[in-house]
């Protein structure tokens, strides 16, 4: 009772949280809460031992070492990921080995009078093996993408590939997406989150899970001859290629027009910002610009191709620019127009800081970044150094400005009890039920990541169950090593590749949290107010401690 007591305390802190802030001078320092406020925000939390690592070798050192992720060593993370056999994969190999099967057998149960749509229509276990089989491309991808957020030490890489994600959202649920999502991430978005940012539009826009998702695999000139649906789903014979109708077939098949999807969230959700300053008819232009653009035959080889056929060879005005380049130039030279745009050095500049800096960051800071990145053509490396060595983001006023995500939450759980996971899927499970499952955001505005998304009564509640799960050990294959007993030592059996058959004994450090100040020194570092030390005062166990903690409102803020 006195446990629900305090919980029910906590949940009340929580619904009271506020972001605001104001920037003050503050100089380059090394002191411990600096330390712990730039790991709560270019990792994903400090693990046991990293505030220690990071005042012997010095923040500013830090913060330029994880600037340069390649140099950092992360064989941990090879090993972790061995047995991840989809991680690797092409598009083209995951079409014909898991998305093929799925839709043989889609036809096949089609023919035996099943309803593949119907959840409670009854599947032979060969049918059952080829969905779950079909089903793993999702599951692999995103237990890699909590493994590298757990255990990686290129935290600031993984943060950035979240947010980059984010920002060019992609939904796994629509159709066919989620084969070709594992590419996407791979390819398209983690090689380029610390490069320059035309680099990375272009890698989105030719990638095929953003054609699918926004439907410009499809868009085509509405004025010329194109292909015809059938065509366009299944390329020419033996290349995937997509070939012109024949004149004299063109009228009696379905015909694809203009699509705008797009041309649209390119500028409003990508680059400009919805003041960014366009109109409607832009909107269209670049729509025109990029017809063409689209893939080569979509289930057996789902890779980039332009083909001319699709495409509008007139004239387009963008912006005020004349775009005349032709063919495949033509989408190429307005992401070059959108890129260098004013307002496009603007809005990255202020998403890169609500995202690591305030829900509403500084405006001086926001403009200089933005500068930085005219400066340097969109070096997105300089704009994060610019943003990260400022003191707005230093300063002792950006400290617990930012609430977590689930996903930031859960994640920092883990690594702020040092807990050993074996297999990630009860965490994914766990982001399932706080409202946050990965890859599986509807709106191409991606998941947002401000306070008063997550801040509700139901969610809090969610979180400190989480907490409770994780201290107590009731997580499946997830040991912390705050096991309620003292002294006891969990076996955690590992089930990916170069680990699996090797049993790691995770020794409890149960006498490191026998009382709430030890609980409070290595999870909060220190940091609660006289509300939550009194409530995890009110515990009489370690687990009911170490969960208190992580439900405080401290270790909600980041």
């Amino acid at each position: 009772m006195r446990v629900r007591t305090a919980t029910i305390t906590l949940i009340a802190a929580l619904a009271s949280l506020t972001s605001g802030w104001s920037p003050r001078a503050a100089a380059f320092p090394n002191d411990t809460k600096t330390i712990v406020h730039v790991l709560n925000r270019i990792t994903f939390g400090a693990r046991p031992g990293d505030v220690e690592r990071v005042q012997a070798m010095g923040l500013q050192r830090y913060i330029d070492e994880q600037l340069r992720p390649e140099r950092i060593p992360d064989a941990n993370m090879t090993a972790r990921l061995a047995g991840f056999d989809t991680l690797h994969l092409s598009a083209s190999e995951i079409a014909a080995m898991y998305e093929q099967p799925q839709l043989q057998l889609r036809r096949e149960m089609q023919q035996q009078g099943i309803d593949p749509a119907d959840p409670n229509a009854k599947r032979p276990p060969a049918m059952m093996a080829v969905q779950q089989k079909a089903n793993s491309i999702l599951v692999e991808l995103s237990e890699q993408k909590l493994l590298r957020a757990v255990y990686s030490d290129r935290q600031l890489e993984e943060v950035l590939t979240d947010f980059w994600f984010n920002h060019f959202n992609v939904d796994a649920r629509k159709g066919r997406d989620r084969f070709l999502l594992t590419p996407y991430e791979r390819d398209a978005i983690r090689p380029h989150v610390l490069g320059k940012f035309r680099d990375l539009l272009g890698a989105t826009a030719k990638s095929p899970a953003m054609l699918f998702y926004l439907d410009n695999w499809m868009s085509v000139d509405p004025n010329g001859p194109r292909p015809s649906a059938a065509i366009l789903r299944r390329g020419a014979r033996g290349r995937g290629v997509i070939v012109p109708m024949p004149p004299a077939n063109a009228q009696k098949q379905p015909r694809r027009g203009l699509n705008e999807n797009y041309g649209r969230e390119l500028m409003e959700l990508h680059t400009l910002g919805v003041d960014g300053g366009y109109t409607q008819k832009d909107v269209t232009e670049v729509a025109r610009a990029f017809t063409g653009w689209t893939m080569g035959n979509p289930q057996q080889s789902p890779e980039f191709r332009f083909d001319p056929r699709m495409h509008d060879e007139g004239e387009k005005i963008v912006l005020g620019h004349h775009v005349k380049a032709g063919g495949i130039n033509d989408g190429e030279e307005v992401l070059d127009i959108l890129a260098r745009h004013p307002s496009t050095a603007h809005f990255i500049s202020f998403e890169l800081a609500r995202r690591f800096v305030s829900d509403t960051p500084p405006p001086a800071l926001v403009d200089r970044m933005a500068e930085r990145f005219k400066d340097t053509d969109g070096d997105l490396r300089e704009v994060m150094r610019t943003m990260l060595t400022s003191q707005e983001f230093l300063g002792p006023e950006a400290r617990g400005a930012k609430i977590k995500t689930p996903l930031e939450f859960v994640v920092s759980a883990v690594r702020a009890t040092g807990a050993e996971v074996s297999d990630a899927r009860p965490l994914m499970n766990a982001l399932q039920q706080l409202g946050m499952p990965l890859y599986q955001c509807q709106p191409p505005t991606g998941y947002k990541d401000t306070g008063d998304a997550w801040t509700n009564t139901g969610a809090l509640v969610a979180r400190m169950n989480f907490a409770l799960q994780l201290a107590s050990n009731k997580l499946r294959a997830v040991t912390s090593p705050q096991s309620p007993v003292a002294g006891q030592q969990s076996s955690v059996t590992s089930q990916r590749s170069s680990v699996t058959s090797q049993q790691s004994s995770v020794t409890s450090q149960q006498s490191s949290v026998t009382s709430p100040d030890d609980v409070i020194a290595s999870l909060l570092h220190d940091e609660a107010s006289a509300t939550t030390r009194a409530t995890i005062a009110k515990a009489t166990q370690a687990p009911q401690m170490v969960a208190l903690a992580l439900g405080s409102p401290e270790f909600q803020k980041r």
